[in-house]
């Protein structure tokens, strides 16, 4: 079965999505996430002068060749830009693969490992009794975990803290807004949000916290020991990862599970991380990690140390990737916690899927493939609109994470 076409599609149903659509001599055909928020552009170049000439008349069915031919044949390996260029591919190819099969992807991988997906949703509030109201809908809403953040007195534009309902989305300007961040003041009031929301819903929910690489490792392991009382499921990106070791002095003072990895793009990223049992969850994704292909090898990696997976889930992966996501998290062993930020109803109408959610649980469904398309016509409709992610400074002007 041979590659005899291969294109980018960009549109923007709400913000922006980049999607790979490859086709097939057979006349099937496959889709694959590429977007990287505030950097699309850069991976429709990298997919459209450097990916899709390679492609043309290759076998649709070595997956495990092409992934390596993009890879090891690049030189320049790694990053975002490629890494994403790459799962495009890949997830088109399984994608491709599992219809020729005539079964959903799950099956391909070697079967269901459980009877849905655990998700988790986002509440958020300006402050701390507005987020103990949202955590209380997510909870109406059928969600048996929630991550839960809040305004912080003082901060301007708190992460995670939405305009409105379920479609936060950070990228807000064509230019990068710019936000303030005290760390004293967020590390004195983040304990007394899960301390309240403890309270309000005692111990059955399932709590998570997205500290979003914004301490240093000791403040870190202050922030987790802290919040030892309230029992998180996990605390997310508490310390930037790019120094791997930073995460011995966390784990050193505190028992709260530690998660990380969405910015992730290798096995290489996390290898410390997981050999070292330093972290209890791995964030990688699909579209940011090479696909399924290199996601399989993130994983089968993490199960040998107990770590198990937590994939990335915000609105800025398509849901071609959640589709593929979720046929991974049915299947692999070792599997956590899916994040899952609703799409709105304009980007559900341009990438028609087949998953379901039920009782805090989804269920890729049992379409061929990964189960989810791409409406060319309607995605026409809704052109590129440039956005950037905010930057953050210290009160004294300093850059900080945002």
């Amino acid at each position: 079965m041979r590659i005899i076409a291969a294109k980018v599609i960009v549109t923007c149903p709400g913000r922006n999505f980049v999607t790979l659509k490859i086709e097939t001599d057979q006349g099937l055909h496959g889709i694959g996430d590429a977007t990287l928020n505030g950097r699309e552009k850069a991976v429709v170049a990298y997919l459209e002068e450097h990916v899709i000439p390679l492609l043309i008349g290759r076998d649709a069915h070595r997956i495990e060749d092409i992934w390596q031919y993009l890879y090891r044949g690049a030189y320049w390996r790694r990053g975002p830009v490629t890494m994403s260029a790459i799962a495009a591919v890949d997830t088109a190819l399984w994608d491709i693969k599992a219809k020729a099969a005539g079964m959903p992807l799950y099956q391909l991988l070697g079967g269901a490992s459980r009877d849905g997906v655990l998700v988790y949703g986002h509440a958020n509030g300006a402050d701390i009794e507005e987020t103990v109201d949202a955590v209380g809908r997510y909870q109406d809403m059928g969600y048996k975990a929630i991550r839960a953040q809040s305004g912080v007195p003082g901060v301007k534009g708190a992460y995670g803290v939405g305009k409105g309902g379920l479609y936060y989305e950070p990228a807000d300007s064509t230019l990068p807004s710019e936000t303030v961040w005290t760390t004293s003041t967020y590390l004195d009031h983040a304990p007394k949000l899960f301390e309240r929301l403890r309270a309000t819903y005692g111990p059955e929910i399932e709590l998570l916290h997205d500290v979003h690489h914004r301490l240093t490792p000791i403040e870190a392991a202050r922030l987790g020991k802290s919040l030892e009382p309230f029992r998180l499921f996990w605390m997310e990106d508490c310390t930037p990862a790019e120094n791997q070791d930073a995460f011995r002095l966390v784990r050193q003072h505190t028992t709260t599970p530690l998660a990380v990895g969405e910015i992730f793009n290798s096995i290489h990223d996390c290898r410390t991380l997981i050999e070292e049992q330093l972290i209890d969850y791995i964030r990688t994704t699909v579209v940011h990690a090479g696909g399924i292909t290199h996601l399989r090898q993130i994983a089968g990696l993490a199960a040998l140390y107990q770590v198990r997976t937590g994939c990335h889930g915000a609105t800025d992966l398509s849901p071609a990737c959640m589709g593929a996501a979720l046929h991974f998290d049915l299947w692999v062993p070792n599997f956590g916690i899916q994040e899952y930020m609703r799409h709105s109803e304009e980007t559900d109408a341009v990438f028609p899927h087949a998953y379901t959610f039920n009782d805090g649980y989804l269920h890729p469904g049992e379409a061929v493939g990964h189960g989810v398309d791409i409406d060319e016509a309607l995605a026409t409709k809704y052109p590129y609109d440039p956005k950037q992610l905010p930057v953050a400074r210290l009160t004294d002007g300093s850059i900080w994470n945002w």
